[in-house]
């Protein structure tokens, strides 16, 4: 029995560990998955490049590890640091692909060559936010101290919104006046957006409350309205989703003459980012 307790703590641990790194990766690499030029110079290179870049990566990753890494708790011996680089470098590599594959910026119909380089280019930053997701917003996670906790409801929530418009503002003003958005929406459509929405909420709710960065006991017991993790999840996705139109229509992406479809379309693919963005805002303010 206590051999059964302890292989399920080890992976509820691993379990843990992952989700904490994957959720460094968003951070850190999102905004170059929604980089044009990555795409076309990843789909255009030799398979000698593909792997200088993954050694260059893995490399680097390995530095990173023997002093960050994503696990909370873990030896630093040479062997852990290397086993730790390899998973960072397989989570950077699957959550990159999932995302591409979800804009539609790899599919199947495309050579394998294409699809591989473009993969191995776009998971460069994100397998390096996996490894830094100790440090990246880490710090203490201490109870709320009496003037936070003493908060009114108002002011706590009015701080929320205020924290995640500001996260999504950050993250997608280099991509909103960019011409990414437009391109991807030829290609992301119905069930695709839909799978936008749903990504968009899944890796907001994991990096404030699974991924177990600073504050979020804190967040978990903060007073605002939207006090529960998933109505907090959703208030915040619809705060993004207005900073995203805003920063659309400020940057003449979008008028007031297109379309409904247009403007859904847009709206959800800045959504993802601004999302990811204004997750990390709130865990930083």
């Amino acid at each position: 029995m206590a051999a059964a307790d302890d292989r399920q703590a080890t992976w509820t641990s691993e379990i843990d560990d992952l989700i904490r790194g994957a959720c460094g990766g968003f951070l850190f690499g999102i905004p170059l998955i929604y980089t044009m030029e990555v795409w076309w110079i990843g789909s255009a290179v030799s398979p000698s490049r593909i792997l200088a870049s993954l050694a260059i990566t893995f490399v680097a990753v390995f530095l990173l590890n023997r002093t960050a890494g994503f696990r909370k708790t873990r030896d630093v011996r040479t062997i852990d640091a290397l086993i730790d680089s390899v998973e960072a470098l397989a989570v950077g590599i699957v959550c990159t692909a999932c995302v591409l594959v979800l804009l539609r910026e790899v599919t199947f119909t495309a050579s394998l060559g294409g699809v591989l380089g473009k993969i191995v280019f776009e998971s460069a930053p994100f397998t390096t936010g996996v490894a830094l997701a100790n440090q990246f917003l880490s710090g203490s996670d201490d109870q709320p101290d009496d003037d936070s906790s003493g908060d009114s409801k108002p002011n706590a929530t009015l701080s929320d919104i205020g924290s995640t418009m500001i996260g999504a503002a950050i993250i997608g003003f280099s991509i909103a006046p960019t011409d990414e958005i437009p391109m991807l929406a030829t290609a992301v459509s119905g069930p695709w957006l839909l799978g936008v929405i749903v990504a968009s909420l899944l890796i907001s709710y994991a990096i404030v409350f699974e991924a177990d960065f600073a504050n979020q006991t804190k967040r978990q017991q903060q007073r605002g309205i939207f006090q529960g993790p998933l109505s907090e999840t959703i208030a915040s996705y619809l705060a993004s989703l207005a900073v995203a139109v805003f920063m659309l229509w400020f940057f003449e992406r979008l008028s007031f003459d297109d379309p409904w479809s247009l403007w859904l379309s847009h709206t959800l693919l800045l959504g993802l980012p601004a999302t990811i963005g204004g997750a990390a805002g709130r865990l930083a303010i």
